[in-house]
């Protein structure tokens, strides 16, 4: 048995700072019109002056991701996505946003906590190897070391716009939380590592498809929130978060295994033209 003393040295310092990815906070508000009707001119004029000095980045208490969005649908006025080492950070936020002089006639209507990741599904180097091996490329070939060395070239990038990723200004997004279900017929968690493997190499190449037209963000919340993952999507155009979803509900992975929440869609928007879309600050 191993001296508690050397357990206890063993132990990972402790941090709110996660050790892979950063914290990531979806949120959505709708505001009170009674509230704000009952606000004399100068206090409503008081709180979008607040709510503009919020989300002025030169202010230099932003996360080091933010973005909002006008809310299409009842759900929601408007929505804040972050992302931070500082899981403080982001609450600091959605805090300072319910203190300030609109804070009475704000309400939150939906919120989702989670972290970024690199899915254990995301092949290294060597795993990659071993698949162009399977599709017939002979190891040590001038294709399959091309294709490999491009794959080595790419992945770090690529893994670091899964823990750390820039928010692209595409005009439309959409959030919604998901589960793998536990079924007795269909029990993702009890499916053996290479069907679940396959499954999700089969999700993979139906996004691809998308490339340029939609960026994917995958969040785990497992431990942290109601449902396991959160799943944002960024398109250049609405139509193409329609077919996305659409085209993907028919791999193996979502048709069989998957449950979704509620859809959340938004649409790109700064401070000053939430408050114009809003009818709390004049301007076009």
């Amino acid at each position: 048995m191993a001296h508690p003393a050397a357990a206890m040295a063993a132990a990972p310092e402790a941090s709110l700072t996660p050790e892979q990815g950063w914290h990531c906070n979806h949120f959505y508000y709708a505001f009170d019109r009674a509230a704000l009707h009952r606000m004399a001119p100068g206090e409503r004029q008081a709180g979008s002056a607040a709510f503009l000095e919020i989300f002025d980045a030169g202010r230099g208490a932003s996360p080091e991701r933010l973005q909002l969005g006008i809310v299409a649908g009842h759900k929601a006025d408007f929505s804040l996505m972050m992302m931070d080492p500082n899981p403080l950070k982001l609450d600091g936020v959605h805090q300072r946003l319910l203190a300030s002089p609109l804070g009475h006639a704000l309400t939150p209507t939906y919120s989702f906590v989670s972290v970024s990741e690199v899915s254990e599904y995301v092949p290294t180097v060597e795993q990659f190897g071993e698949k162009l091996a399977q599709e017939g490329d002979a190891p040590g070939s001038p294709a399959y070391e091309a294709k490999l060395k491009g794959y080595a070239d790419r992945l770090p990038m690529m893994n670091r716009q899964r823990l750390t990723p820039d928010f692209p200004e595409w005009p439309a997004s959409c959030f919604y939380p998901m589960n793998k279900i536990r079924h007795p017929q269909a029990n993702w968690f009890t499916t053996p590592h290479s069907e679940r493997n396959r499954m999700m190499a089969q999700h993979a190449l139906s996004g691809r498809a998308f490339a340029g037209k939609v960026m994917q963000l995958i969040t785990v919340a497992i431990g942290l929130d109601d449902w396991e993952w959160g799943v944002t999507l960024w398109a250049r155009n609405p139509q193409f978060l329609k077919e996305i979803v659409y085209a993907m509900r028919f791999d193996e992975g979502s048709a069989k295994f998957a449950e979704f929440g509620a859809f959340y869609t938004s649409y790109r928007a700064d401070a000053a033209q939430i408050l114009r879309h809003c009818g709390l600050m004049e301007g076009a």
